[in-house]
């Protein structure tokens, strides 16, 4: 994960970096001593980075500039684009290049060839899919306004009504196109992850665009808010998909987490039974196989058009569909601010149940070592 020569550490809150290299690249970057903004400066206009090549996702470049120092923003692009780089390319190995590039030859093929059935989709704005509740309390900008929309069966686990009707069933027959091609083009489709048998990458056929703004323009908002300690408000990727579950479908999902900082789960239709989330707690990597405590058990049963919002590392699952049809939409929502800070991390995790309860048992012991020892003290104290 690291690139040789780097050394990067976490002063008064923000990243520093000193000699930058990206993987492979034996020169420092002229702006190694820089510090990245944690979190990011909201009144800032990004540039446009449409045009940038390269094994990264355009659109990363945008968010990831919100993050970087006022001195940074003065610079001409091409510096700050070989600035956050540098930074990226500490992410990606020589074979995560390789698989990036291949991917991006297989998305490519896909949008030469496939001819979307409801362009609307994606040409439009997501807000004119949302729920007019949704927009107004994000609109709002308050703490306040968000609560007022959104129900909490448990702590880290948030759920409001989010899209309109016309918008699940324009998905559905879009994904059902999109699957019909496939079979008929006998085209190899890559599934949304290693669990999932059925279902589809939206941003591998033409939805990146307003998935991204849907994630940047509405799930942030919220995620700052509810999520910071994970990097909430820093979010500058997603994963977005697709999962199916019913007859000649996946049945379940298996106990998991996700890989993302915070993830949206919507369901989008149709008929169905069964099909519960349920959840086991947030555990950091250390924790993850860790027993789940009483408290930590919750279910929640889906409701089309409505979401669910949890951190990634909130051990979750499915259980069965017993009849009908059921599919959600999910985007993973990633923070690479957020995963360069936690490298250099040296206590336990705020937001991990087992870090907080070994945590707790110490200063337990602590507490009953420093009593005993007071009691000796006294008993062997001359009277």
């Amino acid at each position: 994960m690291s690139g040789d020569g780097t050394e990067i550490g976490n002063v008064n809150g923000v990243l520093t970096t000193s000699q930058l290299v990206p993987a492979g690249v034996g020169r420092p970057s002229p702006y190694g001593d820089r510090r990245l903004r944690l979190n990011p400066n909201t009144d800032h206009k990004s540039e446009r980075y449409d045009d940038v090549q390269g094994e990264f996702d355009s659109s990363i470049f945008s968010s990831l500039e919100r993050h970087l120092p006022p001195s940074m923003l003065e610079v001409p692009r091409d510096a700050k684009v070989q600035f956050m780089k540098d930074i990226l390319a500490r992410y990606l190995s020589l074979g995560d290049r390789a698989r990036i590039q291949r991917h991006r030859e297989y998305r490519n093929r896909i949008m030469d060839s496939y001819q979307p059935l409801h362009q609307e989709l994606y040409d439009s704005h997501p807000s004119a899919f949302l729920v007019p509740s949704f927009i107004k309390a994000i609109s709002e900008k308050t703490e306040e306004s968000l609560k007022s929309i959104i129900s909490q069966p448990s702590p880290g686990i948030f759920v409001f009504s989010m899209l309109q009707p016309r918008f699940c069933q324009l998905l559905l027959s879009e994904v059902e196109n999109f699957e019909k091609w496939v079979r008929e083009t006998k085209f190899k489709i890559m599934r949304p992850n290693t669990m999932n048998r059925f279902g589809a990458v939206l941003d591998d056929f033409g939805l990146e665009r307003m998935l991204d703004k849907l994630m940047e323009e509405f799930i942030c908002p919220i995620s700052g808010v509810f999520f910071p300690d994970v990097g909430g408000a820093s979010l500058d990727s997603h994963h977005g998909f697709v999962v199916e579950y019913g007859k000649n479908r996946d049945v379940d999902l298996g106990f998991h987490v996700d890989d993302a900082e915070v993830t949206l789960n919507v369901c989008v239709g149709t008929q169905f039974t069964g099909g519960n989330m349920f959840f086991r707690g947030v555990r950091c990597d250390k924790h993850v196989n860790s027993e789940t405590q009483l408290e930590e058990l919750v279910e929640y049963a889906h409701v089309p058009g409505q979401a669910v919002l949890h951190r990634g590392r909130h051990r979750h699952g499915a259980l069965a569909t017993t009849s009908g049809h059921r599919i959600n939409l999910l985007l993973w929502c990633k923070s690479s601010v957020f995963r360069e800070m936690k490298k250099y991390q040296k206590e336990c995790s705020s937001w991990c149940g087992e870090c907080q309860r070994e945590k707790k048992e110490r200063l337990r012991q602590s507490a009953m070592a420093t009593k005993l020892a007071f009691i000796r003290r006294r008993e062997e104290s001359p009277a």
